[in-house]
């Protein structure tokens, strides 16, 4: 990669500056405290310089969906950060990585090597996989702490963009908590294309209410992307992934 100043670096920093002011003015409406709503950087398909260009830029948190490419990209950045900070090592600057795409079983393994946490549950069997892997993990010293759960909701019910309904929340959540090396953190939410977004991003915080009233500790709410991050922080979300506002379109060929 060429130095902080190469014009990808320019590129993203103005365009990073711009989520931001959307996401501080977007909390700031809703009167909420500042720093509330994490920003996640979703950086997939685009290859590990921009990751790289993004941390100079400050950023830490980032959100890939495509195994084994996340996996790769990952360990990439990892490596330079731990031979960068080999001498002196920082625990606050280290990036983190979040799964915000579908989990197949058969890659549950990779996943849990790497992620923070994963965004896009939905089923019993992936659930069941991911804490085999996690305890695997775990076991092998290659996380430190259990993986992060998010329950992807459907909110209109459409098999095609995944996501569980409302009606089985709860017992997929019951089997996270009683999983071991798996952590309920709460839900998230990609709105449907069709309709309003403030009306699905309202019908998010009545089921996130309706969701908490039974699991507390489950507080976050990973919804909001380009489109809609106002809506979205506005109905109470944790955590905004953005990609197409910072990254651009993606490129014709993946890396």
């Amino acid at each position: 990669m060429t130095g902080s100043s190469d014009a990808r670096t320019v590129e993203l920093g103005d365009r990073l500056v711009a989520v931001r002011r959307r996401l501080d003015a977007a909390v700031e409406a809703a009167h909420r405290p500042p720093g509330s709503c994490e920003l996640l950087v979703v950086t997939k398909f685009f290859p590990a310089d921009d990751v790289r260009r993004l941390l100079q830029l400050g950023e830490r948190a980032f959100g890939e969906s495509r195994e084994p490419e996340a996996g790769r990209k990952v360990a990439s950045v990892l490596r330079d950060r731990v031979l960068r900070d080999r001498e002196s090592p920082d625990p606050d600057d280290v990036p983190v990585f979040d799964m915000i795409g579908s989990v197949q079983s058969k890659k549950a393994r990779s996943v849990a090597r790497w992620a923070r946490a994963v965004h896009s549950v939905d089923r019993p069997k992936v659930v069941d996989a991911l804490d085999r892997a996690a305890a695997a993990a775990l076991d092998e010293a290659e996380r430190a702490d259990p993986l992060g759960i998010l329950l992807q909701v459907s909110l209109d019910g459409d098999p095609q963009r995944g996501g569980v309904v409302e009606a089985d929340l709860a017992s997929l959540a019951e089997q996270v908590v009683a999983a071991h090396a798996l952590r309920l953190r709460g839900l998230m939410v990609i709105a449907p294309l069709h309709g309003d977004p403030e009306h699905w991003m309202a019908e998010t915080a009545r089921v996130h209410e309706v969701f908490r009233a039974r699991f507390d500790d489950a507080a976050e709410l990973s919804a909001g992307m380009s489109g809609d991050m106002e809506a979205a922080v506005a109905a109470g979300s944790t955590c905004v992934r953005v990609g197409t506002a910072i990254m651009g379109e993606r490129p014709l060929v993946s890396q």
